[in-house]
């Protein structure tokens, strides 16, 4: 057995196929998605993300605003801003870049965010709306993972799913949609004694933790589905995952690869919350 594959580069360009589309429409009617990005700081992976998501507004017809100050900008003056893009009707996504400097309680910002534009998905409210499930805008990242799963054509409804990570951007928010699913899921974290005795009974397994080698062959079901969304790097400096991916490619029944996995599918799902948000707004 070797794993399949799952792509997240092609699959996240058949969405912003649709996307566009859909953007265009809204456009031609005077409504162009609006989405904002504040970048505080000079963390340089923040930087490139931040250029990443900007590019791909640019690339699928969206009104982008990037805002960038320096590393010593006040909470008091971001919040400000927030409240400004929060009234502004041609803005319809707000994205915070994390991390932000010490000074400035992320919570806080995050809190600031007006619901309707929390199209990172990160506050109390939209946490809520997905625990209750009701419509709500879901965390980039988990629902990147559910549609990389959802590619497979595998039916989750009462697959064994074991989430790695239990952080409240991707491990409990993936938790839940894969309950919304009807997948029965356990969570796993540094507190478990024994990771392999649960990753050996997966049907589906999402490696979360930021932790290289934190899922090897020998923890792995033959043909699960395994989704690697760790970012990390080896001792050469060669971008890896959470997933020892040489020992598991051959086990599993499909694998996303770093990069080209969760990576181009979290700004997908960015993008189509912002996109959800202008549709929204244009219909109100």
């Amino acid at each position: 057995m070797s794993a399949q594959l799952i792509s997240g580069t092609a699959l996240s360009q058949q969405i912003r196929q649709d996307i566009a589309q859909r953007a265009a429409v809204l456009a031609s009617a005077g409504h162009p998605p609006g989405l904002a990005v504040i970048l505080v700081g000079d963390d340089p992976a923040s930087a490139v993300y931040v250029r990443n998501k900007v590019k791909a507004c640019h690339d699928l017809g969206f009104h982008s605003v990037l805002e960038s100050y320096p590393a010593d900008f006040s909470e008091d003056a971001l919040l400000a801003r927030i409240a400004a893009l929060n009234a502004d009707t041609r803005i319809h996504g707000i994205l915070v870049q994390m991390p932000l400097p010490a000074h400035i309680r992320a919570a806080r910002v995050i809190e600031a965010i007006a619901t309707t534009k929390d199209v990172d998905g990160y506050s109390v409210m939209s946490a809520g709306e997905l625990m209750a499930g009701l419509p709500g805008f879901k965390p980039c990242t988990p629902w990147g993972c559910m549609k990389l799963i959802e590619a497979t054509g595998v039916p989750l409804k009462g697959k064994h799913a074991v989430v790695i990570g239990r952080s409240n951007t991707v491990g409990k928010p993936m938790a839940l949609l894969l309950l919304q699913a009807n997948a029965t899921v356990t969570i796993c974290h540094s507190g478990t004694p024994d990771l392999a005795v649960h990753t050996r009974q997966a049907d589906i397994v999402v490696a979360a933790v930021g932790r290289r080698n934190t899922v090897t062959g020998d923890m792995v079901k033959p043909g699960a589905i395994v989704i690697d969304v760790g970012i990390n790097r080896n001792e050469a400096g060669k971008l890896c995952g959470d997933v020892d991916a040489e020992s598991v490619a051959p086990v599993a029944g499909w694998l996303s690869p770093v990069p080209g996995g969760v990576g181009p599918m979290t700004i997908t799902m960015l993008l189509a919350n912002t996109l959800e948000s202008a549709e929204r707004a244009a219909n109100s």
